[in-house]
């Protein structure tokens, strides 16, 4: 019984690790249409209220999608603690070619019992004004020279979606994401960096690469330091995640290619939109200062400062927002002003990531870093461009593998035990000379039913024959 049990659990891990590969969310989408946003397949449907004190609660760690109309507020609860900063980000996506306008914005804050904001950001639409996903963040930090929002219980997540008029008023699907980050041992250094190297840096050797971006936060394709091809379309927004670890700079520009289409088309203002948000994320800068007239164009992200803790105390929010290693998102969005200038074809795309400095030491964390911190497998999954799914379906694999290998070595060993005891007792059973005669059998029958020792194997019923398995089977 116990082999039984213990084939039955590597078999049940088996099926568990397939159910879980079948779970993964794919891509699916119609070819020539922008792809649409692909939410985290484990994101909890959610309600957030307008008044606060009946939020709903948010785990940490754990994703949520909700909607918000112009005008409203939505309210969710966090418990927070005395020692871990926390960090929710929210995601606004609205409905492609819906309408939205320069001030549309969706802000998220998080508010202690009293009232009183403990941090707040907002993501805006700005100058390139058409439809796209947009995403920023709130924090609640520790601070032992902070007098408010130190205090561990209840706090407030409030978002509040506002903007213009004339902007289309359906509802925003929201990507709401709860990330905690553990406090330190010890206190580390409080002073920003006043310089880091700013020179742009050489184009990445070894020649381009062809890699489709994702469609989403989840979905993002990795990527490492390199020359990277793609193909947008008109009204699309593509993911891209590269792993920056403590003490590198991230460097990221991308070029528009050439239209097929004839001379005669016009201009379109603000036609691209490059994103660097950090693994929060919390937005950390954009640029879409691009006039296309389908000729190829080329937008670069300033120069940022080498991830650093201590980056958190700059005043500068493309600064504080470099200040934890782990995966850094790049979108870049084809404005579909570009589809009605130039046709709706795919457009090629390059980027062109550097990631520059060796590795330095992490802080001194009190905890699990989770995601601040750049792992092996997150190199690997980098260099091999898997998304975060294709390379939780690659660890399944090898479990799913793993329980494979597990069970043939017990069906193997089981199977190879029972024919050394069938051997062993087939032998005790041979019949002495001195002994009496056994019963004869009829032609083409087995062994006819008779004392233990004629042509039966101790312990089988009568009848059962000498060639079925151990009766502990």
């Amino acid at each position: 019984m116990k082999r039984q049990r213990g084939r039955g659990r590597v078999a049940l891990a088996g099926m568990a690790a397939m159910c879980a590969v079948a779970a993964l969310p794919g891509q699916a989408w119609a070819v020539g249409e922008p792809h649409p946003y692909a939410f985290d397949s484990e994101a909890k449907a959610v309600r957030g209220s307008a008044v606060n004190s009946d939020g709903p609660p948010l785990t940490a760690g754990s994703t949520y999608k909700d909607t918000i109309k112009p005008g409203e507020k939505r309210y969710y609860r966090v418990d927070l603690d005395t020692k871990t900063n926390a960090y929710v980000s929210a995601v606004a996506v609205p409905k492609p070619a819906t309408k939205v306008g320069y001030a549309d914005k969706l802000t998220v804050s998080i508010e202690d019992r009293s009232g009183t904001k403990c941090g707040d950001g907002y993501a805006q639409f700005g100058s390139a004004t058409y439809a796209r996903p947009v995403a920023s963040y709130a924090e609640r930090t520790i601070d032992k020279d902070s007098g408010s929002c130190q205090e561990a219980g209840a706090y407030y997540v409030l978002l509040e979606r506002s903007g213009e008029a004339t902007s289309t008023p359906e509802p925003w699907d929201m990507e709401i994401r709860f990330a905690s980050e553990p406090g330190l041992k010890t206190a580390g250094p409080t002073a920003p960096p006043e310089t880091w190297p700013s020179a742009s840096p050489a184009v990445p050797a070894g020649g381009p690469e062809k890699r489709q971006g994702g469609t989403s936060f989840t979905d993002a394709t990795g990527l490492t330091q390199g020359e990277w091809q793609d193909k947008i379309t008109p009204g699309q927004t593509l993911f891209y995640r590269v792993p920056v670890d403590w003490g590198q700079q991230i460097f990221a520009s991308a070029d528009l290619g050439t239209s097929a289409a004839d001379d005669s088309a016009g201009g379109v203002g603000n036609a691209l939109v490059l994103a660097l948000h950090n693994p929060t994320r919390g937005i950390v800068q954009d640029a879409s200062s691009v006039y296309y007239d389908g000729k190829q164009k080329s937008l670069a992200l300033d120069p940022l400062p080498p991830v650093a803790y201590e980056n958190r105390y700059d005043s500068d929010p493309s600064t504080k927002a470099m200040r934890f290693a782990g995966w850094y998102y790049l979108s870049v969005t084809l404005s579909p002003e570009v589809g009605e200038e130039f046709g709706e074809k795919p457009i090629p795309l390059t980027l062109r990531v550097n990631v520059e400095g060796q590795p330095d030491n992490a802080p001194a964390y009190a905890g699990p870093a989770g995601d601040f911190e750049v792992t092996k497998d997150d190199q690997e999954a980098a260099d091999s461009g898997k998304s975060a799914p294709e390379a939780a379906k690659g660890d399944t694999m090898q479990l799913v593998a793993a329980a494979g290998i597990g069970a043939g070595t017990v069906l193997v060993l089981g199977l190879g035990a029972w024919m050394l005891l069938a051997r062993r007792r087939t032998a005790n059973a041979a019949p002495d000379a001195t002994a009496a005669p056994a019963a004869t059998a009829a032609p083409g029958v087995g062994p006819v039913p008779g004392p233990v020792g004629q042509g039966q194997v101790p312990g089988q019923a009568p009848g059962q024959g000498q060639y079925g398995p151990p009766p502990a089977w």
